[in-house]
Formats: structure tokens, sequence, C-alpha cells
């Protein structure tokens, strides 16, 4: 059954396409972040191990959430490890060092450039798209990834 939701076809598709991206970027971080609770080192060390678990656990929730939006436009969320590698602006590597300061650093620019993207795409779903509930959908995501950022950051003063 074709979804009636007042957004035409090819524009779903497209808001469906970038939500892809988004959770591609989403899960990419996530993994990351999971890597960074595993794998910290240091004199802080249980309290970065507990700090990452949180901010996972935010992570794992916005992906499923991306997922459920990607669905309620009538389209399939893509869901393999190569789908996710071959949608996201992300790399898997790690380019800082395994210490609390070199994952928060890596983990702050992706939640950065996270809220850059989902900022280009706020006025463009809302006005070329005919979609203010994706809009508004990611100007939630924008919150939440401030938030994490914001969190990463004070661990740097």
């Amino acid at each position: 059954m074709d979804t009636q939701i007042g957004i035409i076809t090819n524009n779903r598709t497209q808001v469906a396409h970038a939500l892809s991206v988004f959770l591609a970027d989403e899960f990419v971080l996530f993994t990351k972040t999971k890597n960074a609770h595993w794998n910290v080192e240091g004199a802080n060390f249980h309290g970065l191990h507990l700090f990452f678990e949180e901010q996972f656990k935010v992570l794992d929730e916005v992906a499923d959430s991306i997922a459920e939006r990607i669905r309620s436009l009538g389209h399939y969320a893509p869901a393999t490890l190569k789908d996710f590698l071959d949608l996201t602006h992300f790399s898997e590597q790690l380019h800082e060092t395994n210490d609390g300061p070199g994952f928060i650093k890596e983990l702050l620019n992706d939640h950065e450039s996270l809220i850059m993207q989902f900022r280009q795409k706020v006025n463009y779903f809302a006005n070329d798209l005919k979609d203010a509930g994706s809009s508004d959908y990611i100007t939630g995501l924008i919150e939440a990834h401030e938030k994490m950022a914001w969190m990463l950051r004070a661990h740097l003063k």
C-alpha cells in the first residue's frame, strides 16, 4: 500500500535518502563511541568508561528513531554494515590517540559535523521538499547532538 501522508513520492524518497545517510553516520558514531567505551585507558578510565556508555546509549536510541522515521515515510532503512559504510560521511578509523582526550576529540569532531549537516537540511526538508515533520525531527536531533558535543567539549577544558 502506498504511503499517503501529504508529501509527494519523489520528496519522500529524497528525505528518506538523506535520513539514510544520517542513520549511517549515527551508526558509525555509535560504533566509535562503543570503541571508546571499550578501549579507553588512562587516569580517568572509570569515569570516561561510564561517560561513553551514556553517550552510546543515546546514540542507539537516535539511530533507532531515524530508522523509524524512514519507515514512516514508506521506505526501508539501511540495516547492514556495508550499507552504513557506503553511506556514511565518517571514517570508522580512529585518527586520534587511544586515550580519553584522543577519543573525545574524535567524537566531538563527528558530533559537530553531524550538527552542521542537520542544519543544512532543516529548511531544505521544510521548504523544498514540503516535509515539515522531518525538518522538525532533525531540529530535535540538532539539540541532542549539541548536548552530547557540549558534554564532550567540557572534558577538554
